[in-house]
């Protein structure tokens, strides 16, 4: 970022939460947001205080609400010592500026939080780059803010103001610039990533993508099913990279299974952008895993943030799984409606527990249907003559076995796809 100052974060610690209620919404709808907030607040150790609402008819150009409500959030602002005030709906470059001379303290939307926290979790280089390149992206026309992100703060307006504006176009350039090296390094990344896929795609193997809300436990099966040391946390976008591991199931049939960054109402749109290339792991799979938290009281908005993210990636017509996780903290005698609505919804959806294992069985059996779906474990036995089937099960599936007879035939045990297994029926043993 351009001219960023010494981390202050400390000096952020009280936040005042605003929800706006528009004349369509319900107080609950709006509070289920706020709450939402919070706790991606609390993941920045902020503390959220009692959140407002304001009802609005009509969105108002200087503050996004009328100037004599601004006044008056200002006015609680400051009696109950708010060092920060986070809007949970999208402000303006404009709006914000307005917020902060108002308020003389710094005054973000649930877009900057989400930015900050994905800078946090970001590891792999990858992640690193998509990250920076949406908060670029964020900050460009925000540079004469008097305070950019939390975590790089100036600590007030006065060192930052009256900057002139040569100042400020030169900034502009040089973060022009950078926008353009990180969209050039990603697609670099990108160029490594579409070559994995290639290679994974040249080996047959069936591809499945674990996607779902965040928090929802993905991780978690990815890790109980392939066995490996995967992290795993209780908390949001805690996974912001895709993993890959393979998983072995009955009968010798193997899948890759990957990990995807997690959803939450409200994503930015940037970072929808950002991790396009992260998210692509979806759209290129298979089929999906779609996980759902079977505890939350906000199960139906997540499903529906869910598929309204990958609507947007192109993916709701995958082959979709619904798996329900952490079975384990449903009231399963005072839940009954619950479990029955869920059932009557998604009769197809494999309930389990990551956290007691109860469940995994039926999902690893479900994954072996999906795999075979479309790789199937033959068993052939090609004469000499058949050497180009022979050329055909190394091109287009997974040797496992492969042995001459005393009559010079070869005997083969490999998976093949649909569009090729016909042409081996006659072989099959």
């Amino acid at each position: 970022m351009i001219d960023i100052a010494s981390d202050s974060r400390k000096k952020v610690e009280r936040a005042l939460l605003i929800g706006i209620r528009a004349p369509e919404e319900t107080d609950a709808e709006v509070y289920e947001h706020l709450d939402e907030l919070a706790d991606l607040v609390r993941n920045l150790d902020i503390v959220p205080l009692e959140p407002l609402v304001v009802n609005l008819h009509t969105v108002m150009p200087q503050y996004y609400v009328g100037s004599g409500k601004a006044r008056e959030i200002a006015q609680i602002a400051q009696e109950c010592e708010a060092d920060c005030l986070i809007f949970d709906t999208p402000l303006t470059p404009s709006q914000q500026r307005n917020w902060e001379r108002l308020t003389k303290t710094c005054v973000i939307d649930r877009e900057e939080v989400i930015l900050d926290i994905f800078a946090e979790r970001a590891q792999t280089r990858e992640a690193v780059l998509q990250v920076e390149l949406a908060r670029a992206q964020y900050s460009l026309p925000r540079l004469t803010r008097a305070w950019t992100h939390l975590s790089r703060q100036h600590g007030g307006g006065a060192t930052t103001r009256g900057e002139g504006e040569a100042q400020i176009e030169t900034d502009r350039r040089l973060l022009r610039r950078r926008i353009q090296q990180l969209r050039e390094e990603l697609e670099t990344v990108r160029k490594q990533r579409t070559t994995q896929r290639k290679a994974r795609q040249r080996n047959a193997v069936p591809h499945g993508a674990i996607v779902g809300y965040t928090n929802v436990g993905k991780s978690s099966i990815l890790r109980a099913l392939s066995g490996a040391e995967i992290l795993v946390k209780d908390q949001l976008f805690a996974t912001l990279d895709p993993t890959t591991r393979r998983i072995t199931l009955d009968d010798n049939l193997e899948l890759l299974l990957t990990d995807t960054v997690g959803f939450v109402r409200k994503l930015p749109h940037s970072l929808v952008e950002a991790f396009k290339s992260t998210l692509e792991e979806a759209v290129l799979a298979d089929f999906l895993l779609l996980v759902l938290d079977l505890s939350s009281n906000q199960l139906d908005a997540e499903w529906e943030t869910t598929m309204s993210v990958l609507k947007e990636l192109g993916a709701e017509e995958k082959n979709i799984q619904v798996v329900f996780n952490k079975l384990d903290l449903v009231d399963r005698e005072n839940d009954l409606v619950r479990l029955a609505r869920m059932n009557g919804l998604f009769p197809t959806a494999i309930y389990i527990s990551t956290a007691t294992g109860e469940g995994m069985d039926k999902l690893r059996e479900r994954l072996a249907s999906l795999a075979s779906e479309r790789f199937e474990l033959l068993r052939v036995t090609l004469p000499p003559a058949r050497s180009d089937l022979a050329a055909l099960a190394h091109a287009s599936g997974r040797i496992y076995e492969e042995n001459y007879n005393d009559q010079g035939e070869l005997e083969l045990v490999f998976t093949i796809g649909p569009v090729h297994r016909h042409k081996f029926e006659e072989f099959r043993r």
